[in-house]
């Protein structure tokens, strides 16, 4: 098994230049340590990446959205697919199978529904209340302001760091880095991100 997530840039059209989004999203697929190989930006405004290790899925759409968050205006649809693949292709995009077509159908049905994040798998009471706790997430992650996307792309970038660490990385206080982690709901997402691992490993175990 394995998981896609599936992207595209909310808003873009707003913009002139695409390089405003295409360099943060670039750059946070990279950060994600994932090879090359199992990602791609396509349409200009759109991305695919592959997460091999599927209890991964939801910390890296986490992270997706952190940093297209972080320029005010945007935001992004993030569909997570999860399942077989068939057949893996020199690239991304001639890669096939269950976890590809759930993730690029999803992300399809994410604009019917209005809706940000979501994900698809062969277990429906699994997505069925996934997808619930994903509507609730997206209450906080959808009114990320900047700064608290700042601080959520960089909490996944420096796990390990303290508040104060953090702090001295954007040149602001402790406390400011702690009220914009509150703002952002971080403790609840981080704990959301703790469940979506432990039932995909009782999942596919």
């Amino acid at each position: 098994m394995t998981s896609v997530i599936t992207g595209d840039i909310i808003n873009s059209g707003q913009f002139k230049s695409p390089e405003i989004w295409l360099a943060p999203i670039k750059e946070a697929l990279i950060k994600t340590g994932i090879n090359k190989k199992y990602w791609e930006i396509y349409r200009g405004d759109s991305f695919q990446i592959e997460v091999r290790n599927i209890q991964e899925s939801f910390i890296i759409s986490l992270y997706l959205k952190a940093c297209i968050k972080v320029i005010k205006n945007l935001d992004v649809r993030i569909a997570i697919g999860v399942g077989n693949k068939t057949f893996e292709g020199k690239t991304i995009a001639e890669s096939n199978g269950e976890a590809f077509q759930f993730s690029g159908n999803t992300l399809e049905n994410l604009k019917k529904e209005k809706a940000n994040l979501m994900i698809k798998s062969k277990h429906s009471d699994f997505d069925k209340e996934m997808n619930l706790y994903f509507k609730l997430a997206s209450i906080a992650m959808d009114n990320w302001t900047p700064n608290s996307a700042e601080v959520a792309k960089l909490s996944y970038e420096y796990p390990k760091s303290t508040q104060e660490e953090l702090a001295k990385l954007i040149n602001i206080s402790q406390d400011a880095v702690s009220k914009r982690a509150k703002r952002a709901h971080l403790d609840k997402l981080f704990e959301l991100d703790l469940m979506f691992r432990l039932k995909l490993e009782k999942l596919i175990s």
